[in-house]
């Protein structure tokens, strides 16, 4: 049996929101059809994540945020300098209930931060 994977709660230390480095397009598929399609990026976890996942969702400070929207493809090294684990010591992480592993629970309960041994949820 496969080991159970504890779900956290990420966010930044004042509780503030932040934004995700991602990419949006519009296209025509062969068939004629209009698409609509987007993508998060991600990066190197840092030390707040790598004993979670592999990889970070790209977290744009503020003062980037204009250069991520405004600056045109052409100059793509700026973008690219953009890519880069967010600091560590600007983020906090809680265990949160596995209730948070399925869309039939939309509650802010999922977002509770739980005691180790009080995060199993009878109802999954």
């Amino acid at each position: 049996m496969g080991q159970r994977k504890q779900p956290f709660h990420f966010g930044l230390n004042d509780g503030s929101l932040f934004a995700f480095a991602g990419l949006w397009d519009r296209w025509k598929s062969p068939d004629g059809t209009i698409l609509e399609s987007c993508t998060i990026l991600t990066t190197t976890p840092n030390e707040l994540l790598q004993d979670v996942h592999d990889r970070m969702p790209v977290i744009l400070h503020p003062d980037h945020h204009n250069t991520w929207l405004t600056t045109p493809p052409a100059e793509k090294q700026r973008l690219t300098e953009l890519l880069v684990p967010f600091e560590a010591e600007l983020l906090t992480r809680y265990e949160v209930s596995s209730m948070v592993n399925s869309p039939r629970h939309d509650t802010p309960a999922c977002a509770e931060r739980v005691a180790p041994a009080n995060n199993l949820f009878s109802g999954l």
